[in-house]
């Protein structure tokens, strides 16, 4: 377990990130049935949204009527992150549990820091206080063209949330900077093509998990 400030637990925390659209829910959904048939516990969360307060987070974050200034925006997310990590995930890593998370702080530093232009280690750094340093054994980026990612959403949605509702540019930035953080981490991401068939990336997550469950 990667963990600044905090002794090594002996579970694994994985998160999946991408853009909107890039099937991240389905493969967590099929990791966490891989895990569970053979025999790990598995938690499963999200950010915003995994704990009850984090549902209202996601609430005011995602759906609320009217704008929301971008640092406030930021601070939001890391409201949620702060509550989701110290009350569901460190405590199911700590009792040797796999976490599976859509969406981390990567998300934050990819959609705030560059989506809306704000300085990335910044919001970074806030996360990381707000979470006591705590980092991904693995992060599964799903890499998708924002505009494919925009063809999913619209045979998918009859509504879009605050953030898969803004332009094109917003979501190429994003991608940017998810491509970028990936490269400046290559031991803890794994980045996969999202148009590859939902099989033929569900194996290649496999086989990096199996790795990390040798260790």
């Amino acid at each position: 377990m990667v963990s600044e400030n905090q002794s090594v637990p002996t579970g694994l925390f994985i998160t999946l990130e991408g853009g909107d659209g890039s099937g991240k829910s389905t493969q967590a959904e099929l990791l966490s049935s891989w895990l569970t048939d053979a025999g790990y516990v598995v938690v499963r969360s999200r950010e915003p949204g995994g704990t009850d307060l984090g549902l209202e987070l996601r609430e005011i974050v995602l759906h609320r009527r009217g704008d929301i200034a971008p640092r406030a925006e930021a601070l939001l997310y890391a409201a949620d992150r702060a509550h989701n990590i110290a009350t569901k995930v460190r405590p199911a890593i700590e009792r040797g549990e796999i976490v599976i998370q859509d969406r981390y702080l990567d998300s934050s530093v990819a959609y705030q820091g560059a989506g809306r232009v704000l300085d990335g280690q910044e919001v970074r750094e806030i996360s990381l206080w707000a979470t006591e340093g705590l980092m991904p054994d693995l992060t599964i980026l799903l890499d998708l063209d924002e505009g494919v990612g925009r063809e999913r959403l619209d045979e998918a949605r009859t509504r879009y949330d605050r953030l898969e509702a803004e332009k094109h540019d917003f979501h190429a930035r994003v991608r940017a900077a998810y491509l970028a953080l990936a490269e400046a981490s290559p031991e803890r991401f794994l980045v996969l093509p999202a148009t590859d068939s939902i099989d033929s990336i569900a194996a290649s997550v496999r086989s990096r998990v199996e790795s990390l469950l040798r260790r």
